[in-house]
């Protein structure tokens, strides 16, 4: 998915460096395929046959398996068309390009969310009381997978609509203009990236000072999951939106939205991309090893009950400390009232 509107680099680089990069990026979204698609399905099924009370936590793990898993069942055709140059046609490139746009930004909905949640639990446990509520949680589910469908449209505006030309590829964006090319690039980075990063980084520093406040272990494996599922997103997406800045900074200086990137350099962040959908599965597993439990249960089972199990006492032992803490500052003021009379 070259920013370039043009082939010719592409086109007339060296056999063997092309080719080279095309087996390189190739083999990782094979193994990508091989690994993501049966554990994020083993991670859904999972969730809907085993783990009967499920948290929003282990919900929305669930909905982000589930955009994961649509990611990567395009990979196949990803991977035939980055080895043949294969023309899909317009409206199927369309297609291809749209489900990956959605599930990004769907994707990472789904994680601010959870690090929402989990500030709500920790800070605002009472409040979080009254969000607790399924329908509730469904209907913001509901909203962000629309939020996200619509903010994949403006990749339906840059896929290459040309059926005529057979090096056509599903890689490239074709902008109409400059302005596009700034307007639609912003907006991807700004919405799939900087605004809900910012949002997560707020979020833990809050949880992170709230539980400093209560002497809390915050390093229980739950905790630690969480943390490292936004860590592994953020570092597979990190470079692709590098180069969208990249590309907007070369496009204000030059006037034209040349490539300002090379392309290997392009198709190595794309597949870091398709990385992050198969990444989460193999975490859950790692998390999940040494986890004590019935032997008929799966590790993944113990793993997400244990997640259900930690957030409601966590939320339990912050309303304790709230509530405790009412109270002494109640005394206090009752003492100082008394010593004013």
């Amino acid at each position: 998915m070259n920013h370039s509107t043009e082939l010719s680099s592409s086109v007339e680089m060296a056999p063997e460096e092309f080719d080279g990069w095309t087996v390189v990026v190739c083999v990782i979204l094979g193994l990508s395929f091989l690994i993501g698609a049966p554990g994020n399905l083993l991670v859904i099924w999972t969730i809907l046959r085993h783990v009967k009370q499920r948290s929003h936590t282990v919900l929305l793990i669930l909905h982000l398996a589930v955009a994961d898993l649509l990611v990567l069942i395009t990979l196949p055709l990803w991977i035939y068309s980055l080895a043949d140059t294969l023309v899909f046609g317009g409206a199927f490139c369309m297609a291809l390009v749209y489900i990956v746009y959605v599930c990004m930004f769907s994707s990472i909905f789904f994680i601010t969310l959870m690090s929402v949640e989990r500030y709500l639990a920790i800070c605002h446990p009472f409040l979080m009381m009254r969000w607790k509520n399924k329908s509730i949680m469904n209907t913001c589910l509901a909203l962000l997978w629309l939020l996200a469908l619509l903010l994949g449209v403006p990749a339906l505006m840059t896929a290459p609509m040309d059926e005529s030309d057979v090096t056509e590829s599903c890689f490239i964006k074709e902008f109409s203009s400059v302005t596009q090319a700034i307007i639609l690039l912003c907006l991807e980075s700004l919405a799939g990236f900087v605004v809900p990063f910012v949002i997560l980084s707020i979020c833990y520093c809050l949880v992170a000072a709230q539980l400093r406040k209560m002497n809390y272990n915050s390093k229980l494996k739950s905790i630690v999951l969480v943390h490292a599922v936004v860590i592994a997103f953020t570092l597979c997406w990190l470079p692709w939106h590098i180069i969208n800045i990249i590309d907007v900074v070369c496009i204000l200086n030059s006037g034209t939205d040349h490539e300002c990137v090379q392309e290997s350099v392009v198709f190595t962040s794309g597949a870091l991309v398709f990385i992050s959908s198969s990444v989460n599965p193999i975490l859950y597993v790692l998390f999940a090893k040494n986890l004590r439990g019935s032997l008929e249960q799966s590790p993944l089972v113990r793993l997400f009950q244990e997640m259900v199990t930690h957030t409601n006492k966590l939320r339990e032992l912050v309303i304790q400390h709230q509530t405790g803490q009412r109270a002494a500052n109640t005394q206090l003021e009752l003492m100082s009232d008394s010593e004013t009379n």
